[in-house]
């Protein structure tokens, strides 16, 4: 069973930056994504960004140009830097690792993002 423990998460005022980090417990060698969603109060978890093992990304349109996602192949570990925050981005952000080989969606416990205005 796979952990995912993230870090990185806190209180930021707009136009700032956060970086957030997700370490896995383990190295996957099969092909994988992993990524970030988050889910803001009284909504549905959303997409922010994916990235593939083989290094291909995915953004959502409301964070493009202005998230970078990353991964370190190596330590198995995820970034996302976040820069130029809005109120919206306020979420718990939950870090996600999806493995093709046996199918498996791995969750982590998520990590709270608030941006003041």
């Amino acid at each position: 069973q796979v952990q995912l423990v993230e870090s990185g998460g806190g209180l930021v005022q707009a136009g700032g930056s956060l970086r957030l980090s997700c370490a896995a417990s383990e190295i996957i060698f099969s092909f994988n994504v992993m990524g970030w969603y988050r889910q803001a109060p009284g909504k549905q978890r959303e997409l922010v960004a994916t990235i593939t093992s083989g290094g291909t990304t995915n953004y959502a349109d409301s964070v493009k140009g202005r998230f970078t996602i990353s991964k370190d192949n190596a330590k198995n570990t995820v970034n996302l830097l976040m820069n130029s925050l809005k109120p919206e981005d306020t979420a718990v952000y939950y870090c996600y690792l999806l493995v093709l080989v046996p199918h498996h969606e791995y969750w982590g416990q998520g990590t709270q993002v608030t941006v003041s205005s």
